[in-house]
């Protein structure tokens, strides 16, 4: 469906719809010349004229002449059975044509006698013709739009009592039936031709006259008052000789294009392209809110000691307020002596760590006598350690060591020094006892089972009964009763002390019980000799100190009775 358009132009260049006139008198006529008008119709609608400086468009018929293409040409009549006809200075042309296309001229006489032209240009256009047909558009950034019917329709519409209509395109928009459209939060999707059409009626019939004007929204643009996001502290830290970057950002509204600038300033003048200084500013409308930032980027290449006592000044600069913040630089705290205090805490702590491994056993038995003066274990050992040995199948010279080592080296050390008391094999024997008997009681008495091993103990501990089955077991009984209480009931702890060189087989010739519990806990190496042997704090009897009981029985039984 088409609709019946007319645009109205001035002459000679204007843009727009009216304009006053100029009256021009030559020496060859006695008549006025008023300036052309100019419209554009479509076909098919009708037009109603009344030239724009004529006060009374219903004067006597006689008053006025009307020609078409030139003076004298064609006189227009004044019967309205014609679809081109006038009354006094309104001209009518209804249902026009392509025919009807051209220049319009009338003249009238006045009271007084005097003569006014006045001229009008007309071209009809049909609807495929692609002319663009729209008065002025309505272009702005409100968000509630006001589209006014054109001049020429509304005029034509008020004088014959006609009836508005609007369309949106070629959709009718129901209910609107005023001069004034409305348009109510405009988006993109409203962006359209409007047209206005008045049905009006003339001599008993209905005619339409419709004007257009194209709906163009424009970005909204919301100036605020400028805020200012960086800097939000006022100190940076910087380093002396190094280059920095320093951010001034500040919001300036919604959609702002121009008055929107942040800068930086230093001695109260706008940085721009000091020696040592580089400044550039950038404007970014942020997607899709449309929030406008302005951003100052100052570039510092190397930081000197006059910068730490000036003020950079942040300014933000929008339509309707100005803002400052001021920021300095800080020197920044070397890391020098950070790090050496970390490479000195690191040190001690390696330093720590290695001499707590390296003496935790003295530490161990410095801090023993303290940690356990209040908890003796009242177990009701007699013994803190039953010492067992082999002396058979060692040759004479392993023999005197072991024998000195059994009967001189522990008791001098560990009974005379440190308050022990052993059971040691053969020593501490009871005439008359039976043995059997006695190895089974002094075991429970006692605390730790020592085990004294030689380089010759592999043939002396395996059995000594040739007709026994178990050829891999512990020959003497008071082994075989200390070997089960260590690892079957495992009541007591195992020292294991080894004299001499374990020769090239170590310890693989020794029974598997044996070889578990040298596992578990490895043997003390002693390297013999009178001066190790009465050297209390050497390494080997710290050792052995260490793994005997951290109280001796006396003073447990003596604390017992107390």
């Amino acid at each position: 469906m088409s609709f019946f358009q007319c645009v109205r132009v001035v002459s000679p260049a204007s843009n727009s719809l009216s304009s006053f006139p100029s009256v021009s008198a030559t020496s060859n006529s006695t008549c006025s010349e008023l300036d052309l008008e100019h419209f554009k119709l479509l076909e098919g609608e009708s037009f109603y004229f009344v030239p724009y400086d004529l006060d009374h468009p219903n004067s006597p018929d006689e008053n006025f002449t009307w020609y078409k293409n030139g003076l004298e040409v064609e006189n227009i009549t004044t019967d309205e059975t014609h679809e081109t006809h006038h009354h006094g200075g309104a001209l009518f042309l209804l249902n026009v044509s392509t025919a009807d296309s051209g220049s319009y001229t009338a003249k009238q006489t006045t009271p007084s006698g005097n003569c006014v032209t006045h001229h009008v240009s007309i071209k009809v256009f049909n609807g495929s013709s692609g002319e663009d047909l729209t008065y002025g558009a309505v272009k702005n950034s409100k968000l509630n739009k006001v589209i006014s019917c054109p001049s020429p329709v509304k005029s034509t519409c008020d004088v014959f009592k006609g009836k508005f209509t609007w369309y949106k395109g070629a959709n009718l928009r129901q209910g609107e039936h005023e001069a004034k459209l409305r348009v109510f939060n405009a988006t993109e999707e409203d962006e359209d031709i409007y047209t206005c059409v008045c049905t009006w009626t003339h001599n008993h019939h209905v005619y339409k006259t419709s004007g257009s004007r194209r709906l163009i929204k424009l970005e909204t643009n919301i100036n605020r008052d400028v805020q200012i996001l960086s800097p939000n502290n006022k100190e940076q830290l910087a380093d002396e000789g190094v280059g920095i970057k320093l951010n001034c950002t500040i919001f300036c509204g919604t959609n702002v294009k121009r008055d929107c600038k942040a800068s930086w300033h230093l001695n109260n003048k706008e940085i721009s392209q000091m020696t040592g200084y580089n400044q550039a500013t950038t404007r970014e409308i942020e997607e899709p809110s449309k929030n406008t930032y302005s951003t100052a980027i100052l570039t510092i290449d190397k930081v000197s000691a006059k910068d730490f006592q000036q003020e950079f000044v942040c300014k933000g600069q929008g339509l309707y307020t100005y803002k400052e913040t001021t920021l300095t630089l800080k020197q920044r705290e070397s890391i020098i002596p950070l790090a050496i205090g970390g490479v000195c805490v690191f040190f001690i702590c390696v330093l720590a760590a290695t001499l707590v491994k390296c003496f935790a056993i003295d530490l161990a038995l410095f801090f023993r006598p303290y940690l356990h003066q209040c908890r003796h274990n009242q177990d009701g050992s007699v013994y803190d350690a039953f010492v067992i040995y082999e002396t058979e199948d060692l040759d004479e010279d392993a023999e005197d060591k072991l024998l000195h080592f059994v009967t001189v080296a522990l008791p001098s050390v560990l009974e005379e020094k440190c308050g022990y008391q052993l059971f040691i094999q053969g020593r501490d024997d009871i005439p008359g006892e039976d043995h059997l008997v006695q190895v089974e009681k002094c075991l429970n008495q006692s605390n730790r089972l020592m085990v004294i091993l030689t380089s010759g103990s592999a043939s002396g501990i395996i059995n000594k009964c040739p007709t026994s089955n178990q050829s891999s077991v512990i020959g003497g009984f008071d082994w075989q009763v200390g070997i089960h209480h260590a690892l079957v009931q495992r009541e007591m702890s195992v020292i294991l002390v080894q004299l001499g060189d374990t020769r090239f087989q170590g310890y693989t010739h020794l029974p598997p019980g044996l070889q578990h519990l040298i596992r578990k806990s490895a043997p003390i190496r002693w390297s013999g000799g009178l001066q190790s042997a009465a050297a209390q704090n050497s390494s080997f009897w710290k050792r052995v100190r260490y793994l005997m009981p951290a109280t001796p029985a006396k003073k447990r039984a003596l604390s017992a009775v107390v």
